[in-house]
This record gives structure tokens, sequence and C-alpha cells, in this order.
């Protein structure tokens, strides 16, 4: 299950390929590793938007929770269904990049029960101006 919550007003960002990926990459690990439920929470004020990414599965392995973000090689727990995830630790380290590239800061954690990645951004760097606006609601496609 995927819960969203947001609190604060409704920015317009630009929309950016680069982002999405990021975003994509870090909601995808938050599914890969949640028992029953992520939360994205999305907080904004005048000064700054704040995205926290964070699911209830084991959490970020304390041994490796520093060098999060940077490629290194790292194994994946089996999961119960019988995934096992082998990789560089690229993908966390390029959405890092993509992000702090559009101006956020990235920074990875554990909560009492589960991960969290939290990005902010200074809301005169990410939110759309009208030389860099928005492009709106995607279209329905229907089949």
């Amino acid at each position: 299950r995927i819960r969203i919550e947001i609190t604060g007003d409704h920015p317009s960002i630009q929309r950016d390929a680069a982002l999405i990926h990021g975003l994509r990459n870090l909601i995808q690990n938050a599914v890969d590793f949640a028992s029953v439920e992520v939360l994205i929470e999305a907080k904004t004020d005048r000064r700054e938007i704040r995205l926290r990414i964070a699911d209830d599965g084991p959490g970020f392995p304390a041994t490796i929770l520093p060098r999060l973000g940077s490629p290194f090689l790292t194994t994946r727990p089996r999961s119960e269904d019988g995934r096992s995830y082998e990789g560089m630790g690229l993908g966390l380290f390029i959405a890092k990049t993509l992000l702090e590239r559009s101006g956020a800061a990235v920074r990875f954690g554990n909560r009492q029960r589960g991960a969290q990645v939290t990005v902010t951004w200074p809301r005169e760097v990410i939110e759309a101006k009208n030389d860099r606006a928005a492009l709106g609601q995607n279209p329905h496609i229907s089949e």
C-alpha cells in the first residue's frame, strides 16, 4: 500500500526527466523493501519543499548507511517471496546525484521500523517560474 500525505500549498514545479527518474528510483526501493506500506509525505512552506519516502521494511543496514548514495557493491537481503537483489549500489547513487543536481539535499536514514529518504529543495530552485512553467496534467489515454 502506498499512502500519500500532503501538507501546505501545492506549488507547480518544472517537469524534469532527471527529477522524475531520481524520485521513481527512491519510491521503487521503498516498495521493494516495504512489509505493508510506503509513506510519501510532501510538506511545503514559504522557504522549502520537502519530500519524505518511508517504508516499514527492515531499514538500511547500519554498516552501509554512511555510504548510501555512493557507488559500492551491495547485496540486498532475500525477501520472503524469494527475490534477491545484487548490484553496485548505483541506483541510489544515480538518484541522489540527479536530485542534488536539481538543487535538492538528500538524506538517508532509518526510522524505528523501516528506512526513510528525505529530499529537500529551496522553493526558489525548484518552483516553476514564468520561463520554466510546469507542463500540467498528463493527458488521459484510453485503451
